[in-house]
C-alpha cells in the first residue's frame, strides 16, 4: 500500500512549494468529498512511483481554506502544478491516473 501524501499548511506553502527543487503536484480535497476520496489511491501512487522527481502534497479545504481562497479553488477535487516556484496548470475533477500521468509528464526532469 502506498503511503500517505502529506498534507500541506499555509505556514509551509513557501518552503514546500515556492522553495521546491521537485515539481510540486497540490491536491485541494476534503474529507466529505466522494471524488476526492477516489483520487486518494490514485495520488498516493503517484507520489510514490514519482518520488524524488515530484513533490505531492494536499490541501484540505476546510482546515486550510485560505490556501482554497488564494488559489481560486472554488469545486474540489482540484489540482494545480507548481514548478520553479510559479504556478503552472490548475484543473478540476476526478481524472484516471494514465490522464494525470500525461499531464505531469510535461513537469517531470
Amino acid at each position: 500500500m502506498a503511503k500517505p501524501v502529506d498534507a500541506l499548511t499555509e505556514d509551509a506553502f513557501p518552503t514546500r512549494v515556492l522553495e521546491a527543487t521537485t515539481p510540486v503536484l497540490i491536491q485541494f480535497w476534503a474529507p466529505w468529498c466522494a471524488p476526492c476520496r477516489m483520487m486518494t489511491p490514485i495520488i498516493e501512487q503517484l507520489s510514490e512511483e514519482q518520488q524524488g522527481h515530484l513533490d505531492v502534497v494536499k490541501v484540505n479545504v476546510d482546515d486550510e481554506p485560505s490556501l482554497a481562497i488564494q488559489h481560486g479553488v472554488s469545486s474540489i477535487p482540484a489540482f494545480i502544478v507548481y514548478a520553479d516556484g510559479e504556478r503552472k496548470e490548475q484543473w478540476v475533477g476526478a481524472s484516471p491516473k494514465p490522464v494525470l500521468e500525461r499531464t505531469l509528464a510535461a513537469y517531470l526532469r
